[in-house]
């Protein structure tokens, strides 16, 4: 890497990191890995892949190969060369400009308020598992809606609290989840032994159907259930030693979902076919009819239950806590107000942004209720948080390729080649995005629901950056910057006595990261 290079990568994240200083590092490795699995493993798109049937290891095999790895290298990279609190916005922003920064962050936060959204609808179906004759509940739109604001208010607890509170939450839900995975996986095995089921073969291969909706269900489980890496980064500036920490975590914990994610899936589908399959719930329900042959489903899956909800709910407040992060990193860029930065004089967490993004959360909430089926509504919101993502994660297979070269973000030619093949499969899913993968009153309604509320979101979050513009204050950093690089280009070679110290003024950026 060329100085001019360094100069630049190293000004920019020191930049970041001056405000960084003023959070607690509260992570360490176990947190992060404990993290990791909470946010990858996301039991919703275990049961997409359950549609597709028998051929679900073949899927996950070709997943893990073209999406799962390629991503773990892209995000080993970036964590380790911009360990920054922000994460993939910052690697964004950093690498293109503020734009293209700005846009990534307004669909990972689209992405974030809305599949927390789905809390109040999964929290009443669980329950019509648990409570005797309960299987009203789960349509019960006004249970729905108090369980929305109950787990809205608990995840904007949280994350207000910090993350001193909020790593609890999240290592315990993830603990819940494994001891949850771990009875669903061991049913199959033991009604194998007690001779309840005839055969039981997990690793099975079965080459899969060519058809529009076997490739939308691959796209799917695909995309839904392997993402996630780049999401813990977003707290770099509180860990404790990110630099370090964060490439670590995605090493110990990439085996541990690519073998959770086969697994799983078989023995769901040695309970279940796909198409009797509650979508909403599916590992409740192959709970229920894996543990009946003991006599002991009355007792199981009411624990199984509670531990899955204590799961949902700390996943709910991790993604929430990250959502509350990107406008508190982006008006330190000066892409939103200043007042979305404020912190909490006691627990130094963004308070302006945890009240905003809450109410957000349960507007979605509402929103999705009316004029749909349970789930339709439950698809909905998972198909458009995902989009959202998807639209995000082709920025994050873009910087390895496409970043300018002064920014000294582009890898090796491996990494550049796995990008790629990211790149491709995430394009996949958000083409196929639009196509449901259940049964729904109105197929072209809801691919326009679906097709519509994305393109619209993105213009809306296009028009607030545009309207921002005018507003954003230009410091004696950027100026300084400005003649610094005006003399680099002029000269050939770094100015370096034109840079101001690293950190020197607070609320300055690099103007070279601007919007073009």
């Amino acid at each position: 890497m060329s100085t001019t290079q360094s100069q630049s990568l190293a000004q920019a994240e020191s930049e970041v990191q001056s405000h960084s200083s003023a959070l607690r590092r509260e992570l360490g490795i176990s947190d992060l890995i404990l993290a990791q699995l909470l946010i990858i493993l996301v039991a919703d798109y275990i049961g997409t892949a359950v549609k597709a049937g028998s051929s679900h290891v073949v899927f996950w095999v070709l997943a893990i190969a073209t999406f799962f790895i390629p991503l773990a290298l892209v995000v080993i990279h970036l964590s380790a060369r911009l360990p920054v609190e922000g994460g993939l916005y910052e690697w964004a922003r950093i690498a293109f400009n503020d734009r293209v920064g700005f846009i990534v962050a307004w669909n990972l936060g689209l992405y974030a308020v809305i599949y927390v959204g789905l809390g109040g609808l999964l929290t009443v179906s669980f329950l019509s598992y648990v409570v005797p004759g309960g299987a009203w509940i789960a349509s019960s739109k006004a249970l729905i809606i108090a369980a929305s604001f109950g787990m809205v208010a608990f995840t904007m607890a949280s994350a207000g609290l910090g993350l001193r509170i909020g790593k609890w939450i999240n290592n315990v839900g993830a603990a819940a989840f494994l001891i949850t995975i771990a009875a669903l996986i061991a049913a199959p095995f033991l009604n194998l032994w007690r001779g309840t089921l005839p055969a039981y073969h997990p690793l099975r291969i079965v080459a899969p159907p060519l058809s529009l909706f076997t490739v939308s269900v691959f796209s799917k489980m695909t995309f839904g259930a392997l993402t996630g890496f780049e999401y813990v980064a977003v707290f770099a500036g509180e860990c404790r030693k990110p630099q370090r920490h964060l490439p670590r975590s995605v090493w110990f914990s990439a085996p541990i979902v690519a073998v959770i994610y086969i697994l799983a899936t078989s023995a769901i589908l040695a309970f279940v076919s796909p198409t009797s399959e509650d979508v909403v719930a599916p590992i409740p329900q192959a709970l229920s009819r894996g543990f009946q042959a003991f006599g002991v489903q009355n007792a199981i899956v009411p624990v199984g239950v509670l531990l899955l909800l204590v799961y949902y709910l700390a996943t709910f407040c991790a993604f929430f806590t990250v959502s509350t992060r990107l406008p508190m990193v982006a008006g330190w860029d000066h892409l939103l107000p200043e007042w979305f930065s404020r912190l909490h004089p006691r627990y130094r967490t963004p308070i302006n942004s945890v009240l905003f993004l809450g109410g957000a959360t349960f507007a979605v909430a509402i929103a999705a209720m009316i004029g749909v089926g349970q789930q339709e509504s439950y698809e909905l919101l998972l198909t458009w948080s995902f989009t959202f993502y998807g639209i995000a994660y082709l920025a994050l297979f873009a910087i390895p390729l496409f970043s300018r070269r002064e920014r000294g973000l582009r890898p090796s030619v491996w990494v550049r080649m796995a990008a790629v093949l990211g790149l491709i499969t995430t394009l996949l899913f958000v083409v196929l995005s639009v196509f449901p993968i259940i049964e729904v009153g109105n197929s072209l309604g809801y691919s326009l629901k679906i097709a519509g509320v994305v393109a619209g979101a993105n213009l809306i979050g296009w028009v607030i950056y545009q309207a921002g513009q005018g507003k954003a204050p230009i410091s004696a950093t950027q100026s300084n910057v400005m003649l610094s690089v005006a003399g680099v280009q002029r000269s050939g070679a770094p100015a370096e006595s034109k840079h101001p110290s690293p950190g020197t003024t607070a609320g300055g950026r690099d103007s070279s990261l601007g919007s073009e």
